[in-house]
């Protein structure tokens, strides 16, 4: 929700919100970061330093030797935490913030520790990369000790750290001042997921009285909805908009096909509409492909077991692990597509601004659950 503004709230959405954002985010990250150091380091955190000797080891690994790249990302990353939460600006805070999460999780993912830790030539990196999501770790507890208070300091004791979060500055943070060495405490869970089937039976036994479901007033007659939407013959403007939308699927946008679709002025039937399955999707990860400069790769969470996996003609316009996080409107039912040697299994809305089309995607002013659909 965003504060100031009025907004909806219903358990469920609590619900999938616990379950996507702390239990699968924040509290995997922690857990997944801190087993791992318990188990391959000796409870220890590691130095994190990659010597001339292991420059090249890591990079096989697809390891940067230095912590350049993640340190700038979130010293950005948590200016702009505070820019927003001293404008009340909470929502886009925990955007930056959750950006964080996601980039250092698909960091440990890429890098596979556990695949390193069998291997004595990988020592150094997998300590850098250990070492690089301990230290976020600790950055995250100071910023968000505002929001989650009780959650943070205990992220920050099993560290093995004993400051008083409240006393520290997170203006003032510094990176590498997590103390290598320095003794984990004990491993525990710290947002379980929640069963949503259980909890919600628990919750409307509990609630007194029956909400009376009202019919949706947008709802077409039975007649209109067993009218058959096949025109019997195609008119040229139908087919130039088929054609956009096929490009639409191939990395550029949605608004190409709408904008034709509106110039001619066709007109279509509610039933037509219906078919478009709109969903809401978080990007998961985002990066860039070899050789395509127009294209990104995006994995997109839409509430399905596993994210999907997109291509977006957006690469002009966005840097990828700015869209880490970000919530955006996925056609989630396009017959799924290869270009460029990757599958792209659906297609992401965006406006179409200017002379030159330039995208600007679209997203929400409210928090809403990934998968929920838009009618």
């Amino acid at each position: 929700m965003v504060f100031g503004q009025d907004g909806r709230f219903g358990y469920e959405n609590l619900i999938d919100r616990t379950n996507s954002d702390l239990a699968s985010g924040l509290g995997n990250l922690s857990s997944r970061t801190l087993t791992m150091i318990e188990r391959y380091c000796d409870s220890r955190v590691p130095s994190g330093i990659i010597s001339d000797e292991g420059v090249l080891p890591a990079k096989r690994a697809g390891v940067d030797n230095d912590d350049l790249a993640i340190a700038g990302f979130v010293e950005h990353a948590r200016d702009e935490f505070i820019r927003h939460f001293e404008r009340l600006a909470f929502s886009r805070a925990l955007e930056e913030a959750w950006a964080i999460v996601a980039r250092v999780d698909k960091t440990i993912s890429d890098a596979k520790p556990w695949d390193l830790a069998k291997d004595e030539n990988q020592k150094q990196t997998l300590g850098a990369v250990l070492y690089r999501a301990a230290e976020v770790l600790r950055w995250l507890s100071v910023i968000l000790f505002p929001i989650i208070p009780n959650a943070t300091r205990e992220i920050y004791e099993q560290l093995g750290l004993t400051d008083d979060l409240s006393a520290i500055d997170p203006a003032k943070l510094k990176w590498r001042g997590l103390p290598a060495g320095t003794e984990i405490g004990e491993v525990k869970a710290l947002f379980p997921r929640i069963d949503k089937a259980k909890t919600m039976t628990e919750i409307k036994s509990q609630e007194s009285g029956v909400r009376s479901q009202q019919p949706d007033a947008a709802e077409t007659r039975p007649s209109e909805r067993m009218q058959s939407t096949e025109p019997a013959s195609e008119t040229s403007a139908v087919s130039e908009a088929r054609a956009s939308a096929r490009a639409a699927h191939s990395g550029t946008h949605l608004t190409e096909a709408a904008a034709v679709l509106g110039a001619e002025g066709v007109v279509i039937d509610i039933t037509d509409f219906a078919k478009v399955e709109l969903r809401v999707g978080e990007v998961r990860t985002a990066e860039r492909i070899p050789k395509a400069d127009k294209l990104l790769l995006i994995t997109v969470d839409i509430g399905e077991e596993k994210p999907r996996q997109i291509l977006a003609g957006i690469a002009q316009y966005y840097e990828p692990e700015r869209l880490i996080g970000r919530k955006i409107v996925v056609v989630a039912n396009l017959k799924p597509r290869k270009l460029r040697g990757y599958e792209s299994q659906g297609m992401l809305l965006a406006a179409s601004v200017g002379e030159e089309g330039k995208p600007v995607i679209a997203t929400f002013a409210e928090d809403v659950p990934n998968g929920a659909r838009l009618k």
